[in-house]
């Protein structure tokens, strides 16, 4: 079995009574991957890119959030962004992590502002990668996420109309991937549970002003400047509230910077990080 090969299999491990499916690489510094929200999204989808190059100069772990990917999905769980956030300090620990840097895509990015908010002696860099944050408001890309419905031609219009400028990178095997994913046993039905059901606040992800400014956390924050899920004001707002924040934008580049622009992205990240042997 090559390295490629078990990375992408990835493991499994107990975080806090929950069966997680993870991905571990590298070793050195700490750092924690944290994906989006998508549907048939899961850690090595969005990060498959990033892993391996980040991982020649750290330790990169990455895990399946529960109800995404190939992690536990419990009868009992109340989807929130207190269990998710729950969630990635359980898996933390499990793997024995006191301190970390953290890359949020996305609702990744928010579950990371609120890691800080809890304890950010635990945390050394934050990078936001299309964060949720101050201005948000719902976007017709983001309403596509949330009214998606598994079936090949709903993933492919959902891929190549909301999250890559470049249409030719969204490949026939790639929407089969993404669909087969949000299609497996009980997917969206936790999907649907998450973002609709009155009972769950997976679709209550703001955040105030004071609680940004209070996160002196360095942080990169990163934004494609046509990304049509989470709009780059979004970023721009951010910068002008977090303390110790930079912005970097990629133009021509839409919700998906990680995968479009992902040589760059992984070079950028890794200098804010200050790793070696990424470049």
């Amino acid at each position: 079995m090559t390295a490629t090969a078990s990375l992408e299999t990835g493991g499994y491990l107990d975080a806090g009574g929950i069966s997680t499916h993870y991905h571990d690489a590298g070793q050195g510094n700490p750092v924690l991957m944290l994906h989006g929200s998508g549907p048939g999204v899961s850690a090595w989808a969005n990060w498959r890119h990033a892993i391996p190059a980040l991982a020649r100069s750290a330790r990169v772990v990455a895990l399946d959030l529960v109800g995404f990917g190939h992690t536990e999905r419990p009868a009992d769980v109340h989807y929130s962004l207190r269990t998710w956030t729950d969630h990635a300090w359980r898996f933390l620990d499990a793997l024995g992590l006191e301190k970390v840097s953290v890359v949020g895509n996305s609702l990744g990015g928010r579950i990371a502002m609120q890691m800080a908010e809890d304890d950010q002696a635990r945390l050394d860099r934050l990078v936001l990668m299309g964060s949720p944050g101050v201005g948000m408001t719902p976007t017709e890309g983001l309403d596509a996420l949330r009214g998606y419905e598994p079936s090949l031609e709903a993933m492919g219009n959902l891929l190549r109309n909301y999250f890559a400028v470049d249409k030719s990178m969204i490949t026939d095997d790639l929407v089969r991937i993404r669909y087969e994913a949000s299609a497996a046993p009980g997917a969206h039905e936790a999907y649907r549970t998450m973002f609709f059901h009155p009972d769950h606040a997976g679709g209550r992800l703001g955040i105030t002003e004071d609680q940004v400014r209070a996160i002196t956390v360095p942080t990169l924050l990163i934004h494609g400047r046509e990304d049509r899920v989470v709009p780059v004001d979004v970023s721009w707002n951010m910068l002008h509230l977090l303390p110790e924040a930079d912005l970097h934008v990629f133009s021509r580049c839409g919700h998906w910077t990680q995968i479009e622009r992902a040589d760059e992205f992984n070079r950028v990240v890794a200098d804010f990080l200050g790793l070696t042997g990424n470049a």
